[in-house]
Parts: structure tokens; C-alpha cells; sequence
């Protein structure tokens, strides 16, 4: 079977969402400590961005696009190997985040019902989640980290 850019967003979708779900309901459970809020979920997308970075995108462009203008990014993505891995970089990052915050909250005490609704919103709208999380911290944190 030849692996398209098509069939790979389609095993990473539901690779990122299994970690979103964990997040949302079953911070607490050793799964999800060992895989999603240790990191480890998060580097086998960065592994998977890696190779496509390195196998399909690098000096696949010939000089089209850069990040000079909001033009040339578009150019960069044409190409759906590219896209695939942009994709692949913002659920990365964004799980990335989602982590950072339940492990955050967990060590400041905040219910995680305070929590879910910015884990949503980072899952969606990634920084927007983080700004609610910042205010959650803000309204429900119990002790201050040093």
C-alpha cells in the first residue's frame, strides 16, 4: 500500500485526539501519565513531522515560498506533503500545550473541571486555550509554584 498524504492525516487525527481524550477524561489515569503527560505521545509526532520534514519537504521547493511574506508561506504549502506536515507540527504543539496544562494544573490544585474547558479551546484554537488556562489559573489555583 502506498502511503499518501491523505492516509497519514488519517492515522494522525486519530492518534492526536486519542491523546486529547485521555487528557480530558482520564488525567489521572497511569496511561495517560506514562504516554500523553510524560511527553512520549508527543514525540512520536515529532518523530512522524521529523521524517516528513526530511524526506518530503526539505529542498523540495527549489526557492518557492519562504517566510518573508504571507505569500511565500502560502507557496510553502501547496505542496501536500508540506501541509501534511505543518498539520502534523500544530497537533504535535498543541497536545503539546494540552499536557503542559493538565500537568500544571495537577500540581497547583486546580479542579480539573476548570481545566477542560481550555483544553478544548487549545485543542481547537491552541494559543485562545492557553489564554483560558492562564485565566482558570488565575480564578481556581490553590497554591502558587515556586
Amino acid at each position: 500500500m502506498l502511503l499518501t498524504p491523505a492516509h497519514l492525516f488519517a492515522l494522525a487525527n486519530p492518534l492526536a485526539l486519542l491523546g486529547w481524550a485521555l487528557l480530558v477524561l482520564a488525567p489521572r489515569w497511569r496511561f495517560t501519565r506514562a504516554l500523553v503527560l510524560s511527553g512520549a505521545w508527543q514525540l512520536g509526532l515529532a518523530v512522524a513531522y521529523a521524517v516528513l520534514i526530511a524526506t518530503h519537504y526539505l529542498g523540495a521547493h527549489g526557492g518557492e515560498g519562504g517566510f518573508g511574506s504571507l505569500a511565500q508561506v502560502a507557496a510553502l504549502f501547496h505542496d501536500p506533503w508540506a501541509l501534511l506536515a505543518g498539520w502534523v507540527h500544530y497537533l504535535c504543539f498543541d497536545l503539546f500545550v494540552g499536557a503542559w496544562e493538565v500537568r500544571d494544573a495537577q500540581q497547583r490544585g486546580l479542579p480539573h473541571g476548570a481545566v477542560v474547558p481550555a483544553l478544548v479551546l487549545t485543542f481547537l484554537f491552541g494559543p485562545v486555550g492557553l489564554l483560558v488556562y492562564f485565566g482558570s489559573r488565575a480564578a481556581f489555583g490553590k497554591k502558587q509554584l515556586s
